[in-house]
């Protein structure tokens, strides 16, 4: 088995492919640290891992020039982030061929059913994310992202790292 298999959407598609859905929190990090441990050494696992910036309506910032600030600074911050879990997954023992990194910019009402919807094209066998600790409450009002996808995944496991 090479490393151009990994690469292969078709190969990917029929072996351990999980979507590892981040942000820059302490539980996403959490979340990469878990799947590190779980899947490094193994061949046969490949992970895409997800963040989704929700692009703000128009009528959000006073200015075009403030929104494309905005969008700047939270792609500047994500970049780093998935850079960082690239590195950690790279650490534990996964090979590059193994880890694809995703940021998508795009309007989404829930970044839970935006994070399904990517798994769906994926075709990922697992779908994982951490945990963000908001209060009932919170969720109430909310939503919870985890709570989404652990209620509406189909075709796929859910791991939720606390």
């Amino acid at each position: 088995m090479s490393e151009q298999d990994f690469g292969d959407p078709a190969r990917r598609d029929r072996e351990r492919h999980l979507l590892l859905a981040v942000d820059n929190s302490e539980n996403s990090k959490r979340a990469v640290i878990y799947v590190a441990d779980f899947f490094s050494g193994n061949p046969d696992v490949f992970v895409t891992l997800l963040s989704i910036i929700p692009e703000p309506t128009d009528d959000f910032f006073a200015t075009e020039e403030k929104q494309q600030q905005w969008m700047t600074e939270q792609t500047t911050a994500m970049d780093g982030a998935l850079a960082g879990y690239k590195g950690i997954l790279l650490s534990a023992g996964l090979k590059g061929s193994q880890v694809d990194v995703r940021l998508i910019i795009r309007h989404c009402t829930s970044i839970g059913d935006a994070i399904l919807e990517e798994r769906a094209k994926l075709g990922s066998r697992i779908v994982v994310a951490g945990r963000r600790g908001i209060t009932r409450n919170e969720e109430f009002l909310f939503g919870s992202t985890s709570s989404r996808i652990l209620h509406h995944a189909t075709h796929c496991a859910v791991m939720i790292v606390e």
